[in-house]
């Protein structure tokens, strides 16, 4: 049975960082890709970044610079979150499958972690 739990959320100050991680448990052949996506209260969950098994990574604009994503192994993912802002808000989700930004493309999820960017 394939598990992802994501950790790391909180509440943080504007201009702060947190750092997510996902821990993928279970056996899932052709891993081309993890990635991370979020839901704010009353919209639809957008993409966020996510890193290739290569290593490629790619982010959404709206936290390209700010946001770093990386691998500390061949399933466990990291989400590095700088500078994070109010709109950062939301329940943020690592995800495994495909390579690409629709959430079509990833087969397993994990619950999601809340973050909460408040002064």
């Amino acid at each position: 049975q394939v598990q992802l739990v994501e950790s790391g959320g909180g509440l943080v100050q504007p201009g702060g960082s947190l750092r997510l991680s996902c821990v993928v448990s279970g056996t899932i052949r052709n891993i081309r890709a993890m990635g991370w996506f979020r839901q704010a209260p009353g919209k639809q969950r957008e993409f966020v970044a996510q890193i290739s098994s290569v290593g490629v990574s790619n982010y959404a604009d709206s936290v390209r610079g700010r946001f770093t994503i990386s691998k500390d192994s061949a399933k466990n993912t990291v989400l590095q979150m700088n500078s994070l802002k109010s709109e950062d808000t939301a329940v943020y989700y690592c995800a495994t499958g495909g390579w690409g930004t629709g959430e079509s493309n990833y087969h397993y999820w994990g619950q999601g972690t809340q973050v909460t960017v408040s002064s």
